[in-house]
């Protein structure tokens, strides 16, 4: 059940404001269409120490732990995709249907909408607005619809919805261990997602947060699927874009409702701010609340491991 005192408290989840927030979308400097099909990766089996190197408090303490294998979706899931589920069993995600009609809410927080970054000003210092009619098809507001972006990560998914898509597709969300394991790519994580050169390889915030994303990485929202390269085990965007929900349970004091850890940070998380564009990075978020920089990818723990 969505609570709307969730979106006054939402802050401590939040990576800051967003450009795509403004009265128009950003324009990106990237060309890339992203991929085309979503394939299920082999992610072999393993031990890796979880929590390594806490930048914050809920991170640790590092432990040691053991993963089987496991196949999981190379890439988010898309609006092509979630659409397809969305025809297919006229499902209605949590930010279509009606509020709960709790005393004391706003009168915007009585029709169905969603959380969305709020550009801060002197005028409106929100880093968050309930936005009327915001939801997957308009992720930013009624006004901001995905036409043409087919290949971009569906958001606004609260974790029913992106259970409900999991059911249909016969999958399951990733645990915590799973997607930490498989966002390593068996590689050293690095501090920031950068080359030898110094240049982005993922889709996060560059410049000095709030106050302007550069856009170096080509982008200054989300990204069409795999428009960088993939990790060691051949899956994209683990790091940035958006988040992404697991089946892990989180714990905070300010939660009106369950909470679930979400992993990999958004194209909002900046050096300065945030920076949980890492593989030991955690966030606890509200089951029942989506938002414009939320989404998920899917595994499968039944299907057989690849013939050697």
């Amino acid at each position: 059940m969505r609570c709307w005192i969730a979106v006054v408290t939402f802050l401590i989840v939040g990576c800051g404001a967003a450009e795509d927030d403004q009265s128009t979308e950003a324009v990106e400097v990237s060309q890339c269409q992203g991929l085309i099909t979503n394939k299920m990766i082999w992610v072999p089996g393993g031990s890796f120490t979880m929590g390594e190197n806490p930048r914050y408090r809920e991170e640790g303490p590092p432990r040691e732990i053991r993963v089987d294998g496991f196949w999981m979706d190379s890439h988010e899931v898309t609006n092509a995709e979630f659409a397809a589920f969305a025809k297919e069993t006229g499902y209605k995600t949590l930010a279509e249907r009606d509020p709960p009609k709790l005393k004391g809410a706003p009168p915007e927080m009585l029709v169905p909408g969603s959380a969305v970054f709020n550009v801060p000003s002197d005028d409106d210092p929100r880093w968050w607005r309930w936005e009327t009619g915001a939801q997957w098809r308009n992720p930013s507001g009624s006004d901001k619809n995905i036409t043409g972006k087919d290949q971009v990560p569906v958001v606004q998914i609260a974790y029913d919805d992106a259970q409900a898509y999991a059911n249909w597709a016969g999958k399951k969300l990733p645990s915590e261990e799973q997607w930490e394991y498989a966002a390593r790519g068996g590689e050293a994580a690095r501090a920031e997602p950068k080359d030898a050169n110094g240049a982005p390889q993922a889709n996060y915030y560059q410049g000095v947060f709030p106050a302007r994303d550069l856009g170096e990485d080509g982008f200054t929202t989300r990204a069409p699927v795999g428009c960088f390269k993939p990790n060691g085990y051949g899956l994209y965007d683990m790091l940035g874009n958006v988040w992404e929900w697991t089946s892990g349970d989180g714990v905070r004091a300010d939660a009106s409702e369950g909470v679930k850890v979400i992993k990999g940070g958004s194209f909002l998380c900046a050096a300065n701010y945030c920076a949980r564009y890492r593989p030991s990075a955690r966030q606890f978020q509200e089951r029942g609340l989506g938002t414009n920089h939320i989404g998920f990818r899917l595994v499968d723990n039944e299907k057989p491991a690849p013939q050697s």
